[in-house]
């Protein structure tokens, strides 16, 4: 059987918390308690005026990739409701290949 994980691509991740506030909703999170949280991680001087700031979306020990959604057929609410369209759910082995497609990406492999 297939492992499966999520494909975070942090080059488009706007820092929306969206995929936090579906994580909540779905499971009935108390505030401050998710299955994945976005981190900020800068900003950081580059060049004389330009600056970079990142947000890298990451499961918690919380996530369970949403298994009751899954036994629907449905994909984890955090990649369903990503306004960015930057993460993706999937086998293991489709989700590394996509790893060399380009950089400022991450898979996440969660045990099962």
């Amino acid at each position: 059987m297939a492992q499966y994980g999520i494909l975070v691509d942090y080059e488009w991740c706007t820092g929306c918390h969206s995929c936090e506030f579906a994580c909540q909703m779905e499971h009935g999170y108390p505030v401050g308690q998710t299955g994945i949280l976005v981190n900020e991680i800068g900003p950081w001087k580059i060049d004389e005026d330009v600056w970079q700031l990142a947000y890298m979306p990451v499961p918690t020990d919380q996530c369970d990739l949403c298994a009751a959604r899954r036994e629907l057929g449905k994909v984890p609410t955090c990649v369903q409701h990503c306004q960015a369209k930057c993460l993706e759910y999937g086998p293991l082995e489709e989700l590394n290949a996509k790893l060399a497609a380009k950089t400022k990406q991450a898979v996440f492999a969660l045990g099962e």
